[in-house]
């Protein structure tokens, strides 16, 4: 047997898996107990993409915050 991959390092990439993951339950070709482990991985990979996101937000408004003190002198 092959073994499958899902991409799943992107919100759009999560939002295909999901959708595949629903096509292939709804066909029969994917029993409900390995749906449901799937949209759970689904889940957690978009909350860790979640939180990369806003610490990447956080940072650059944090390098913004600097910047300007730099010009103002403090």
């Amino acid at each position: 047997m092959t073994k499958k991959r899902l991409k799943m390092t992107t919100s759009r990439e999560v939002r295909r898996t999901v959708n595949r993951v629903a096509n292939m339950l709804l066909n029969d070709e994917l029993d409900p107990k390995t749906a449901n482990a799937l949209l759970y991985a689904c889940n957690v990979c978009l909350g860790a993409i979640r939180v990369d996101e806003q610490q990447a937000k956080l940072e650059e408004l944090e390098k913004l915050v600097r910047e300007v003190e730099e010009r103002n002198g403090h």
